[in-house]
């Protein structure tokens, strides 16, 4: 009995933290700016905020070429990757798995890190003679984006879409308003 009041606890604290991240700061969409498109800087970079505004906030959201990534700032390092994980959206908690900074999703609970976008997760080896049970990659899943600083300002790099990742499938799917399909 005390482990199902404790489970329900657990889902109940999980998902008041989805609806505080939900509620948080509203994104921001480049293609609303006064010119009709992002704001493209001549190195190619398109700029996305204020260094400042970010490291308040923890973490943004914002339409590159009508693709939602989201910008975080953790532990003094700025973090973007595509905002829907290789299943759906990201409304996350940030968590140390291994000694790694990861994402976990609320919904699926997979864990995916903020450097590499690899997807981890816990196994044994059932041959070991006492299986203990270990991180290991399922590969990386997820779509990361290099960020650049410059002058206060947060930027990040166009879209490289000659390698695919799982986010792709379902960042491709939100753009085409696929978010009726998916259900949130």
């Amino acid at each position: 009995m005390l482990d199902i009041i404790i489970l329900s606890l657990h889902f109940f604290i999980c998902f008041l933290i989805s609806i505080a991240i939900w509620c948080g700061p509203k994104d921001m969409d480049l293609h609303s700016s006064s010119t009709g498109g992002a704001e493209i800087e001549t190195d190619g970079l398109i700029f996305i905020g204020k260094e400042e505004d970010i490291k308040k906030s923890q973490r943004i959201t914002a339409k590159m070429n009508g693709r939602e990534i989201v910008v975080f700032y953790h532990e003094g390092k700025f973090h973007a990757l595509d905002s829907r994980c290789y299943r759906k959206i990201f409304v996350c908690v940030i968590s140390d798995i291994d000694g790694q900074v990861c994402i976990v999703c609320p919904w699926h609970k997979f864990k995916i890190t903020l450097e590499t976008g690899e997807g981890l997760y816990e196994g044994i080896n059932p041959l070991e003679p006492s299986p203990t049970p270990k991180w290991q990659s399922k590969g990386v899943k997820q779509r990361i984006h290099k960020v650049t600083i410059d002058n206060g300002n947060v930027y990040v790099n166009p879209l490289d879409l000659s390698v695919t990742f799982d986010s792709d499938y379902f960042a491709d799917m939100y753009k085409n308003g696929g978010e009726l399909v998916m259900g949130k």
